[in-house]
């Protein structure tokens, strides 16, 4: 298992994490996939979007994998007045990661992270390391620090 860009900057900041790998279902990249296959219930498992407003442009939303993003909330938050997914076709070349492997560590630019409220609930959570099949186990306090995240209640259960 090599280590990613997220990782190499979360051992640049003396952030301890667990890295876990899993199984890749190509047709089938949801949150809540790799949160059985991890072992985690989804709610621990968060996503990340990127997702782009019509004022400020792109914006990195982590969200709870068993959730689903509130466009409305997060356009309130950010003085947008609407916003949209970045599109699939766009992902990488916007993130510099693929779809199933966006983490918010180490993106191509330094955009603004917004991680939902709930993700204070947990002493730990997992994000994606910046490739599809590994995932980040680290404590909510040193994700948001190394993201230099707000936190805000920026989702709603499906």
């Amino acid at each position: 298992m090599s280590k990613t860009n997220a990782c190499r900057i979360l051992d640049s900041l003396g952030i301890h994490y667990e890295l876990h790998e899993y199984e890749v279902d190509p047709d089938d990249l949801s949150a809540e996939n790799v949160a059985a296959k991890i072992g985690l219930p989804p709610e621990q498992v968060f996503k990340t979007l990127a997702v782009k407003g019509d004022r400020n442009g792109v914006v990195v939303a982590v969200i709870p994998g068993n959730y689903e993003l509130d466009f409305k909330a997060l356009a309130h938050y950010t003085g947008d007045r609407k916003m949209e997914m970045v599109p699939l076709k766009e992902v990488q070349h916007v993130t510099g990661y693929i779809r199933g492997g966006v983490t918010a560590l180490g993106m191509k630019k330094d955009f603004p992270v917004i991680v939902d409220e709930t993700i204070e609930l947990w002493d730990s959570v997992s994000v994606s390391a910046g490739q599809r099949g590994l995932q980040i186990v680290i404590a909510p306090a040193d994700y948001l620090r190394a993201t230099r995240a707000e936190v805000g209640e920026i989702s709603r259960e499906k």
